[in-house]
């Protein structure tokens, strides 16, 4: 129901469907109406190119993100995979299962593909777990995941009683910022929860702008033809357990990253990058923005 052939590589869930490994972000998306249509058309063309996996949250711009997805995604609902976030605050027994409501509606939509906990606050896990559970049995969503948990956190949900159903975990994961590759990637490949990155490009900005011009991005991306922006998303996709979901809020950008996600990088080609920009030979603590 998920898959689409357009684009290269797909990962499997622990339940077994198959979502693509390059979707969509939204955030800071549906702000402005001066260009809420642009948006729109741009997240469509996504899902025909293949990149049907569209991630929003009820926090991003107080609800008009999901709005704006709502309206991307009405008469298509069938062929996306629809991803929203709960904020900490909402994430207690109390109002969970408002929150998830609220966010229906506003999406134009009976269900989730996928939940998230936005981050961790101060609601304990166990209780989140416990509304999560209930809005799967309810069939509100199908699956649960949470965000922006390190590898403590990730242990501990684990051991909670149903903590073990957690789909994914969604962190900050790019070429300039690989520390949940020292512990917490290698843990999560071992429990079989995918990582779900978020800003694979990095923020628009001097971090960004560094890793483009950097010369061995350059190196790679003129052999293939590509942008060094494509290159740095076919590198956080180019393992089997990894999705990314770069914002792009029009149809040229969108267009650029359906072909990144075809690009494959050389075995060579990786070990470059590693020498360019090698990962922390110590645990570090999450990176989050």
């Amino acid at each position: 129901m998920f898959m689409n052939t357009n684009i290269s590589g797909t990962i499997a869930l622990k339940d077994g469907t198959a979502v693509t490994k390059m979707g969509q972000g939204t955030w800071n998306m549906g702000d402005s109406t001066a260009t809420r249509d642009e948006e729109i058309a741009a997240l469509r063309l996504g899902v025909e190119l293949g990149m049907n996996l569209i991630d929003t949250a009820e926090m991003y711009g107080d609800g008009r993100s999901e709005e704006m997805v709502g309206e991307a995604i009405r008469g298509i609902r069938d062929q996306v995979f629809l991803v929203s976030k709960v904020h900490p605050d909402n994430a207690g027994l109390d109002r969970i299962t408002r929150s998830c409501e609220e966010s229906l509606k506003r999406l134009g939509t009976d269900h989730l593909d996928l939940y998230l906990l936005h981050w961790r606050g101060k609601i304990p896990l166990e209780e989140t777990v416990k509304g999560m559970e209930q809005l799967v049995a309810s069939g509100k969503i199908a699956r649960w995941g949470v965000s922006n948990l390190d590898t403590g956190d990730m242990k501990e949900l684990l051991r909670i009683p149903g903590g073990d159903r957690c789909a994914v975990n969604q962190v900050l994961y790019h070429l300039g910022s690989r520390g949940i590759e020292h512990e917490l990637l290698p843990w999560q490949r071992t429990h079989k929860i995918p990582v779900m990155a978020y800003s694979p490009l990095a923020q628009a900005g001097t971090l960004r702008k560094g890793l483009a011009e950097n010369e061995t991005v350059q190196e790679i991306a003129q052999k293939h033809g590509a942008t060094p922006l494509q290159i740095m998303l076919a590198w956080s996709i180019r393992e089997d357990d990894v999705i990314a979901i770069p914002k792009a809020s029009s149809r040229e950008h969108v267009t650029e990253n359906a072909a990144a996600a075809k690009i494959r990088l050389s075995e060579e080609e990786c070990w470059k990058l590693d020498d360019a920009f090698p990962q922390p030979a110590w645990k570090v603590p999450l990176d989050m923005i």
